[in-house]
């Protein structure tokens, strides 16, 4: 039996968020039967500190999870059908969460492949924020739910013997999908490893 597992991005502060995001990277994310290694991640604060926050103005029914305590997850739907999960970090009461982008599968890869049976290669499975969710066939109803005491249907772990990411592996880049604040480098990836998803430049609208 191990020990007590630490985990050291929950004692940084929510304005530390972005350092959050990268210690997240090469975590071990558990759910319904798949494990997936967290390969890609993204920042962001709260309350009037960053325009592509949900919570940038202020706390609502949508984003009340954002504010604390941390180590929950943030659930939400886009385009009316798919979902993507961020890890709440930081200090109850100031919204910050890291968005989980990318991983790859490490365990229960039939599985996984049964759930994205269309996707021709295995580090395609979860390239991307609602693939990682429908891999792990987690939804809204995991939102508000813990990932570090087992109380809910995901488990983060932290990297299994020498897969700690170091930081000379790490990339930054800009966000993704935002309209607002999408030059801010707070996207983190492990440089080089084919699950990452495929950047696109955000295209301001004419």
């Amino acid at each position: 039996m191990g020990g007590p597992v630490d985990f050291p991005w929950l004692k940084l502060p929510a304005a530390a968020v972005d350092e959050a995001a990268r210690q997240l990277l090469g975590w071990r994310l558990t759910a319904n039967g798949v494990t997936v290694r967290l390969t890609e991640v993204e920042a962001y604060s709260g309350l009037g500190e960053d325009p592509a926050s949900h919570a940038h103005r202020g706390r609502t029914n949508r984003n009340e999870v954002m504010f604390g305590p941390a180590g929950r997850l943030y659930v939400y739907q886009i385009y009316g059908m798919h979902f993507c999960a961020n890890v709440v970090c930081g200090e109850t009461g100031r919204a910050a969460a890291v968005l989980l982008r990318a991983g790859a599968v490490v365990g229960g890869l039939e599985l996984a492949r049964q759930r994205r049976p269309a996707t021709r290669a295995d580090h395609g499975l979860a390239a991307g924020p609602a693939k990682l969710m429908q891999v792990l066939s987690l939804d809204r109803s995991a939102n508000d739910t813990s990932v570090v005491d087992g109380g809910g249907p995901a488990t983060l772990s932290p990297p299994e013997g020498r897969s700690e990411v170091q930081p000379d592996a790490v990339s930054t880049g800009p966000r993704v999908g935002v309209t607002s604040a999408h030059d801010v480098p707070w996207r983190f990836w492990i440089t080089g490893d084919p699950s990452v998803s495929a950047y696109r430049r955000h295209a301001p609208r004419r």
